[in-house]
């Protein structure tokens, strides 16, 4: 998470979305970094609530703009998925090494998720608070060049962000019942994601209650 006091800008760091990539490239326009705990710097809007908002107003203003990014729903569990067949975690509960994509996707849809596919949703991290606090734009993974100009005029700067994390190249083909099944289990994933517009405008899934 990213936060710009004089801009009063927030920028969420949604898992698997390429923010890494931009919090290299900010890094000295920022007032506050958070890197450490996974908990806190990938905070999601409830947290973000709870813990970083109440601050941020008292001392940059109530008016603050919260930036995050989505990315589709399928390419985002596969971004997931060759993450965790990485050799560092061999052995490990969490790796996907030893199973295809189609397997790691239907564990994922059970109610009873196995370690390895407990990844949690994009649309549960960007669920506004039942008090208002919310994302105010939010912009598809694979418009860089909007997020980037959306950026550079808050931030009155020019951003040049380079490829970092990236997973190997694998076989991201689902069979049909599997995706159909996914579609159905997480259609507010899917919503929200096809409800994003130019300039990061969307519509906002249901409160957390």
């Amino acid at each position: 998470m990213l936060m710009f006091h004089k801009a009063k800008l927030v920028f969420l760091a949604v898992p698997k979305t390429g923010t890494t990539a931009y919090a290299q490239a900010l890094e000295p326009l920022a007032t506050m970094i958070v890197r450490d705990p996974p908990e806190l710097k990938h905070a999601p809007v409830y947290r973000y609530n709870r813990f970083f908002r109440p601050m941020f107003e008292k001392f940059v203003g109530e008016d603050l703009t919260v930036v995050a990014v989505m990315r589709e729903p399928i390419d985002w569990l596969g971004s997931w998925y060759r993450y965790r067949k990485r050799p560092f975690l061999d052995g490990q509960p969490t790796s996907t090494r030893d199973m295809d994509f189609d397997h790691f996707v239907d564990a994922y849809t059970k109610g009873d998720t196995p370690v390895f596919a407990n990844v949690g949703e994009q649309a549960r991290f960007l669920r506004p608070h039942q008090n208002g606090t919310k994302v105010t734009h939010v912009f598809r993974y694979e418009d860089q060049a909007g997020l980037t100009a959306f950026l550079e005029e808050r931030l009155d700067t020019q951003i040049v962000t380079e490829k970092v994390n990236a997973s190997p190249k694998e076989n991201l083909d689902l069979s049909e019942v599997t995706e159909a099944k996914l579609r159905r289990k997480f259609a507010t994933d899917f919503d929200l994601y096809n409800s994003i517009k130019e300039g990061g405008a969307y519509t906002p899934p249901p409160a957390l209650g």
